[in-house]
C-alpha cells in the first residue's frame, strides 16, 4: 500500500520558519518526480514547489525566493519555508508522480499537515 506522510506542520508567527518533511512508502519512486500543494481555506488547492528526477525544481511566484523544496532520498521530500506570512496558512500536501506540475491531479497523495501562520 502506497502512504505518503507529511510532517513538520504547526504554528508559527510572521516572519519565522518550518520544514516540511514528507515520507513515502509501499512502492518504488525512483524515477518520480515529487512535490509541494496546499490548500487555504476557501479557496482551491495550488501548486507550491516540485523537484523533478533530475534534481530540477520549480517554483510558484508567491513562495520563490522563500520556500526551498529538496529530497535526500528517492523517498524523502523536504521542503524548508522562511519568512512565512499569513498567506502561507494552509493544508500542505505532499505528491508524488511521473511528472509534477502546477495543474498535477494525479499520482500518490498525502494526507496533509496544517501550516498555520500568525500576523
Amino acid at each position: 500500500q502506497v502512504q505518503l506522510v507529511e510532517s513538520g506542520g504547526g504554528l508559527v508567527q510572521a516572519g519565522g520558519s518550518l520544514r516540511l518533511s514528507c515520507a513515502a512508502s509501499g512502492r518504488d519512486f525512483n524515477g518520480y518526480a515529487m512535490g509541494w500543494f496546499r490548500r487555504a481555506p476557501g479557496k482551491e488547492r495550488e501548486f507550491v514547489a516540485a523537484i523533478r528526477w533530475s534534481g530540477e525544481t520549480q517554483y510558484a511566484d508567491s513562495v520563490q525566493g522563500r520556500f526551498t523544496i529538496s529530497r535526500e532520498h528517492p523517498n524523502m521530500l523536504a521542503l524548508q519555508m522562511n519568512n512565512l506570512q499569513p498567506d502561507d496558512t494552509a493544508v500542505y500536501y505532499c505528491n508524488a508522480a511521473p511528472r509534477v506540475v502546477p495543474g498535477t491531479t494525479g499520482g500518490f497523495w498525502g494526507l496533509g499537515t496544517q501550516v498555520t501562520v500568525s500576523s
